[in-house]
């Protein structure tokens, strides 16, 4: 892995990763990769040329406004059970971002997850993200100050028990993004389905 997202990983100490994502009790289990996939799709900023990685900076909010999303960003870490956290279920819904991942404009996969649904409150932050199609924009803001912008590149639909670890938290030479909620049909045993959204940094401003 590259050496950022190398220690992220080793700090977690990480066999495996939960990539939970809302509803009311469903946490999809998937294995930590420690693969080289990438989307394969190059990021642009106009000129041809590929936009610098950022220095490491906590996002602190997210905005989609495609889908229009526009929310701060929590920090999330390991359960108690080793699995990744993910955001509480409360009225006023928000994204997390999962903090042993690089954060938005380093080299690596940076991974933010959110809800589709938050139980009796009803629809989640991330409720729209399976609508997102490549080239459009999502902002990552930093605690410095700084913003990556990404474009999407791809939006996958995928059965839990098939989630693509490699593809998801795998390395990549690249800075890119990973939103990840569920999706597909929703039966008492929660959402069968993740949708992972896919991006490449394609601008950076200070």
């Amino acid at each position: 892995m590259t050496p950022l997202s190398r220690r992220g990983f080793a700090a977690a100490g990480l066999a495996t990763l939960l990539t939970g994502c809302g509803g009311r009790t469903d946490r999809p289990a998937a294995t930590a990769a420690r693969g080289s996939k990438g989307d394969g799709a190059a990021a642009s900023t106009g000129t041809g040329a590929a936009p610098r990685p950022l220095a490491r900076s906590v996002p602190v909010r997210l905005l989609i406004p495609a889908i229009g999303v526009d929310t701060p960003l929590l920090r999330l870490g390991l359960a108690a059970d080793r699995t990744v956290q993910v955001p509480p279920v409360t009225a006023h819904d928000r994204a997390g971002w999962y903090r042993h991942s690089p954060t938005p404009g380093q080299v690596g996969p940076s991974v933010i997850l959110g809800h589709v649904t938050v139980g009796a409150y009803g629809d989640g932050v991330f409720r729209h993200l399976a609508r997102l199609r490549r080239g459009e924009t999502i902002t990552a803001r930093l605690e410095n100050g700084a913003r990556a912008e990404f474009a999407v590149t791809r939006v996958r639909t995928v059965a839990k028990a098939d989630f693509p670890a490699d593809e998801v938290y795998g390395d990549v030479n690249r800075p890119e993004l990973r939103l990840i909620t569920c999706g597909g049909p929703h039966t008492g045993a929660g959402y069968s389905d993740n949708v992972i959204v896919f991006a490449a940094l394609s601008g950076t401003a200070p």
